[in-house]
């Protein structure tokens, strides 16, 4: 059930929320990604990315909305992850996110530097956020 619901904030952050019986929290958090992902120009810039227009992806991306989004996006997926299993120790769950959410912000600031920017952005927060899901299992 944590990973099912973990994976749907992977998939749309807030959505995993609403999986875990939080209504107005996971609408709230969709308004926020949607509104995040608008004036950032999240889409358009994931769009060129992988169409192989990487300069452009740099160019059209919003760097004061885009460095908002990986912290945003990492603690939608831990308080999915958190709340879905009652009791769970909230301080060691998070350190594995709370990598993932800086290295994320590192490597959006760095990402005119990164080969795939979009990509490598998301699998820098994504990777470490599984691994935890992983180690974390039990607790």
């Amino acid at each position: 059930m944590r990973n099912i619901a973990a994976l749907f904030s992977m998939l749309m952050p807030g959505v995993g929320q609403i999986y875990n019986g939080q209504f107005m929290k996971g609408v709230f958090l969709i308004i926020v990604e949607h509104f995040d992902n608008v004036f950032g120009k999240i889409n358009q810039a994931i769009h060129l990315d992988f169409n192989g227009f990487h300069q452009q992806a740099i160019e059209v991306a919003n760097f004061e909305y885009v460095l908002f989004y990986p912290g945003f996006y990492v603690y939608c997926v831990w308080d999915a992850w958190y709340y879905a299993k009652p009791n769970a120790d909230k301080t060691k769950t998070a350190i594995p996110f709370v990598i993932g959410g800086f290295l994320g912000e590192i490597s959006a600031i760095l990402a005119n530097r990164l080969p795939i920017p979009t990509l490598t952005v998301a699998m820098y927060m994504i990777i470490p956020m599984i691994c935890g899901m992983i180690v974390f299992r039990h607790q």
